[in-house]
């Protein structure tokens, strides 16, 4: 299912490089690089695959770096691969309301949109495919309107059809997170909307941890709660392989890392210096965070059954692009990474970007 979604995502952006200003016009002017911290090593570049011989294409959204997938986005929601090798990315545009799929020097291609309000932290949050993407070319994204934050769905030559509708909206704590768990059952993570108190409000559907069943437009039952008491910025990041549910979110006090059991959430790592955690991948046996704040992506292992222990996160990546938004990890080790810089850094010529990063050993090497 998901190898057949990646290859038609993969076609809309296939054929030669042609990166030219016809897909966008930006406004951007001389590329600076952004300089890495005294000490830091040089981080280590993903695996690169054969290349045409011909000169890479000039202009203002060109970047050097050959991690970047992805230049010239507005401020960014959520992000996943678009190929099974990671150079190919798709990316929400929070504050246009665009699904965007893209590589390393185009050609770029919007995938969907809707109408959104970006105000705050609003706007285009995360999407997910539809599990029969390849026949009926469905989206559906968790975005904010004017009124509430509600899931719909996006179908080509079509306005959004809400399925979801009434999760409250505020003027922060809108960004959640949303992924297929089978091909009946959509998670969606919801932000507390500014109010910790509507986190722990059974009534309320801010703070949330909800299972959707039913995907018709118009009135449809109200989604099972399965977690509840989450903060602000929650960010889902699944481990395909075994099925395990981990969440990131930011509280009042701290940030943090959880695992959803079957009594609730288990809290596995808290950061009470509070980097601005915005996403989560788990690859390679680690569980990955990148943070805006602190502009770093940290690592902690994976517990397991037989390991459950885990040890103070390292470092994998540090200022190196700026401040960082939501994250996705591929079977084979790789993390796209979107940056936010437009929103809350100090923007490049070519932001906001996707990149791409093979973290050396994951968080806590096993011995």
């Amino acid at each position: 299912m998901l190898v057949a979604i990646l290859a038609v995502i993969a076609l809309a952006v296939g054929g030669c490089a042609n990166f030219t200003e016809q897909d966008r016009q930006r406004e951007a002017g001389a590329f600076s690089p952004n300089n890495r911290p005294s000490g830091q090593p040089e981080p280590t570049p993903p695996p690169e695959t054969p290349r045409d011989t011909q000169p890479p294409p000039t202009g203002p959204c060109v970047d050097p770096d050959p991690a970047v997938i992805a230049t010239c986005l507005a401020s960014t929601g959520g992000v996943m691969p678009g190929d099974d090798q990671g150079e190919v990315t798709v990316v929400a545009e929070r504050t246009t309301g665009k699904i965007i799929t893209t590589k390393r020097y185009g050609p770029e291609r919007v995938l969907g949109q809707a109408p959104v309000d970006a105000s705050g932290d609003g706007g285009l949050i995360d999407f997910a495919f539809s599990p029969t993407y390849s026949q009926d070319r469905l989206i559906y994204a968790l975005i904010t309107t004017s009124s509430d934050n509600r899931v719909v769905r996006l179908a080509p030559g079509d306005v959004p059809k809400p399925i979801l509708t009434g999760i409250p909206k505020g003027a922060t704590g809108n960004m959640g997170s949303m992924y297929f768990r089978s091909p009946t059952e959509l998670v969606v993570a919801t932000g507390d909307a500014g109010n910790p108190a509507a986190a722990d409000d059974p009534s309320s559907l801010a703070g949330k941890l909800l299972l959707i069943t039913s995907f018709t437009s118009g009135t449809s039952p109200r989604p099972q709660i399965l977690a509840s008491g989450f903060g602000s910025s929650v960010a889902l990041c699944p481990n395909e392989s075994t099925g395990t549910i981990y969440v990131a979110d930011q509280k009042t006090t701290e940030d943090r890392v959880q695992v959803i059991e079957e009594g609730g959430p288990k809290v596995l790592w808290t950061w009470p210096d509070r980097p601005q955690i915005a996403g989560c991948g788990v690859a390679g046996g680690s569980i990955f965070v990148s943070t805006t704040r602190t502009q770093r992506i940290e690592g902690i292992r994976e517990p397991t059954r037989e390991d459950p222990t885990i040890t103070a996160p390292v470092v994998a990546l540090e200022k190196r692009y700026g401040a960082l938004g939501r994250m996705a990890a591929l079977p084979n080790g790789l993390l796209q990474v979107a940056t936010v810089n437009k929103q809350a850094g100090n923007p490049k010529p070519t932001d906001d970007r996707v990149f791409r990063f093979l973290p050396q050993g994951g968080g806590n090497d096993r011995t």
